[in-house]
C-alpha cells in the first residue's frame, strides 16, 4: 500500500521526491479519470503524458467535455478528477460538503475578434461594451462607443456576430463575470446592468441576439470564430496558438483602473498579485476584474474538483500524490509545462492551501 504524505510537507523538491518513492511501491496498474475545462485540456495532456515517469503504475484519461460537465461528474462520481475554471456555486457546494475545489494554477482568457479590416492591427473594447454586444444593443462595429475607444482605426460598418459556449462553461464563468462586475454603478443602480439582468455561470440565459452564433469547447470557438468574419468570442488563453494561426485578433481589454491590458504574463500576474490573498481556506474566489494598474481583468483559478471520500486508501493517495506533482515547481508547476499553455503557477501561499485540501482525501 501507498503511503500517505503527511499535510506538513511543504518542501517542493521533497514532495515530487516522495511521490515518486511511494509510486514506485504500487503493486499494481491504477486508473484515474478525468473530465472537465478544455481550457485546462491542453495542459493536462502534457501532465498526463508525463506522470507515468513519476508513477508508471498509474493511468490518467483524460477528456475534455466543459467545465459544468467536470463538476457534474465529480459530484455524481463519475471521475475521479473533475475540472473547471468555475468555482462550485455555493449551493452546491452546501449541497456536497465532501466535494473539494482545488486551484491547481492561474489562467486567464481572451477576447478575440476576426475583422479582416484590422490586418492584425489592434483593438480596445470594455467590459460594458462586450456586454451591449451580447445583449444587442451595440449591433456594428463602427458603432460610437467601439469607436470613441478606438481613435483612429478605421471599423467597418458591418454586423457584429457575437459567438457563445454551447454548453455548460467555465469560461462562460468567467466572461460573463466581468461583463457583471464592470458594469457601471449608474447602469446598475437604474437596474439595467449586466449582473441585474443576465449575471454570471457556467450557463446563462442568454439575450436573444439575431445572427448569433454557439461553439462547444474552446477548440469550437476559435474555429467558429476563424470561419465568421466580423465575429467576436471567448477564448482560454492555452488556444492562443490556435487563435494567432486563424488570423484572430486578441482585444485589449479595460481594467478596472480604466487602462487597456492585453494578458500575457506579467498583466496575469499583476491581476493574481491583487487578489490571490483575499483566497479563502476552501480556495472559491474569482480573480476577475482585479485592481491594480497592470492587472488583465480575465483571470481565473483552475480546479480540480474531487471528493475528499474515496472508495480506498489506495485510490485517495494516488489522487493526492498526483496533484501534489502537478502543483509542484519541480513537477507539472514546471515552466516547461506551464509557459506553453500561458498558465502562470500558484503564489506559494495558495499552493500551500491547495496542498492543505489534497491532505483531506482519504
Amino acid at each position: 500500500m501507498i503511503r500517505r504524505l503527511p499535510p506538513s510537507v511543504r518542501r517542493v523538491g521533497l514532495v515530487v521526491a516522495l511521490v515518486a518513492v511511494f509510486a514506485g511501491a504500487q503493486s499494481a496498474p491504477m486508473t484515474v479519470s478525468e473530465t472537465g475545462s478544455t481550457l485546462i485540456y491542453p495542459l493536462f495532456q502534457s501532465w498526463a503524458a508525463a506522470y507515468p515517469k513519476v508513477d508508471p503504475g498509474l493511468r490518467l484519461t483524460i477528456a475534455a467535455t466543459g467545465s459544468g460537465a467536470g463538476i457534474a461528474q465529480a459530484i455524481a462520481g463519475q471521475v475521479q478528477i473533475g475540472t473547471s475554471d468555475a468555482y462550485m456555486s455555493d449551493n452546491d457546494a452546501m449541497a456536497h460538503p465532501h466535494i473539494l475545489n482545488i486551484p491547481l494554477a492561474i489562467s486567464a482568457q481572451t477576447v478575440d475578434v476576426n475583422i479582416p479590416e484590422l490586418h492584425g492591427g489592434t483593438l480596445k473594447l470594455s467590459g460594458p461594451d462586450l456586454a451591449d454586444i451580447y445583449s444587442g444593443k451595440i449591433r456594428t462595429w463602427d458603432a460610437g462607443p467601439i469607436a470613441e475607444l478606438n481613435q483612429g482605426v478605421r471599423l467597418p460598418h458591418n454586423t457584429i456576430v457575437p459567438v457563445r459556449r454551447a454548453e455548460g462553461s467555465g469560461d462562460t464563468f468567467i466572461f460573463t463575470q466581468f461583463l457583471s462586475f464592470s458594469t457601471p454603478e449608474e447602469e446598475e443602480n437604474a437596474g439595467l446592468g449586466w449582473e441585474n439582468t443576465i449575471g454570471y455561470g457556467t450557463t446563462v440565459n442568454w439575450p436573444g441576439v439575431q445572427g448569433e452564433l454557439t461553439a462547444r469547447g474552446n477548440d469550437g470557438m476559435v474555429q467558429t470564430l476563424a470561419r465568421t468574419p466580423y465575429a467576436v468570442g471567448y477564448v482560454g488563453a492555452s488556444f492562443e496558438g490556435e487563435a494567432a494561426r486563424a488570423g484572430l485578433v486578441t482585444a485589449m481589454l479595460r481594467n478596472q483602473d480604466g487602462n487597456f491590458v492585453l494578458p500575457n504574463p506579467a498583466t496575469v500576474t499583476a491581476a493574481a498579485a491583487a487578489l490571490t490573498p483575499r483566497t479563502p481556506a476552501d480556495e472559491r474566489l474569482t480573480l476577475v476584474f482585479a485592481p491594480g494598474p497592470n492587472s488583465y481583468p480575465l483571470i481565473n483559478y483552475e480546479y480540480a474538483v474531487v471528493s475528499d471520500q474515496q472508495p480506498n486508501s489506495q485510490t485517495a493517495t494516488a489522487i493526492g500524490n498526483f496533484l501534489l506533482w502537478c502543483i509542484s515547481p519541480q513537477g507539472g508547476s514546471a515552466p516547461s509545462f506551464l509557459d506553453p499553455v500561458h498558465f502562470i503557477p500558484l503564489p506559494t501561499a495558495i499552493r500551500a492551501r491547495s496542498e492543505i485540501q489534497i491532505a483531506k482525501i482519504q
